[in-house]
């Protein structure tokens, strides 16, 4: 396990504590309607961090071609109808360009600097001219409205039960999903970033801000800068 991350729960847990069962079980969400309405119909997708496919799989649907990236093989064995690579996203250079580039999960609040650096430099080397990367953000209150819970409408519970400062600007955060036969948890460090701070780790990588594609700005779409 990597340090400062942990996994509870049934079944497979990755260096990074998340549970792949757990992650087959989750809903997929918004995120591929907001990804669809900011890309070009049929693009070539380079997903980082793609898990167990669940965005994956709602994006082959609407008709987009996928590249899916992982560094859990037992998650990667999940996804369908995609190329799939496994290894470390910050590694990765395929020699290849694509039209869009997810970095979602909140990977670019990576808690290590370096490992940040090299996500996004990923992002910015796999990105075709014209192109864009499309980045999840953390909420603005995503470290203070802590403790916190939803219930979701399928009938499980995902609950942000702590996070603390663990120093370097890092936190230290605790999730728990409760579903009626089994529970889940996951600690992991996560780096809160300011406007200005994310802004200017987009610049180190030569990407930046096009448009907010959400009110509350936790998806947004980036650029190569000229």
């Amino acid at each position: 396990m990597r340090e400062g991350y942990q996994g509870t729960g049934p079944g497979a847990i990755t260096p990074d504590g998340c549970a792949v069962e757990l992650y087959t079980r989750l809903p997929v969400g918004a995120e591929p309607d907001i990804i669809a309405g900011a890309v070009p119909a049929g693009a070539h997708i380079l997903e980082l961090g793609s898990g167990v496919g669940r965005m994956t799989h709602a994006l082959l649907q609407r008709g987009f071609t996928v590249t899916a990236v992982d560094e859990s093989a037992e998650m990667l064995a999940h996804v369908r109808g995609a190329r799939t690579i496994c290894g470390p996203i910050e590694e990765l250079d395929l020699d290849e360009k694509f039209d869009v580039v997810i970095l979602a999960s909140f990977l670019v609040h990576a808690g290590d600097i370096e490992v940040r650096r090299g996500l996004l430099r990923t992002c910015a080397r796999h990105v075709a001219e014209g192109g864009c990367v499309l980045i999840q953000r953390e909420g603005e209150d995503y470290h203070t409205d802590v403790p916190r819970e939803r219930v979701d409408p399928s009938g499980f519970t995902v609950r942000i039960a702590s996070d603390e400062p663990v120093g370097d600007g890092v936190h230290s955060v605790r999730a728990e999903y409760v579903f009626p036969d089994a529970v889940w948890t996951q600690t992991f460090l996560s780096r809160p970033l300011t406007q200005e701070q994310f802004e200017q780790a987009l610049a180190e990588a030569g990407l930046e801000v096009d448009a907010r594609l959400t009110p509350d700005g936790t998806w947004v779409r980036a650029v190569v800068t000229a």
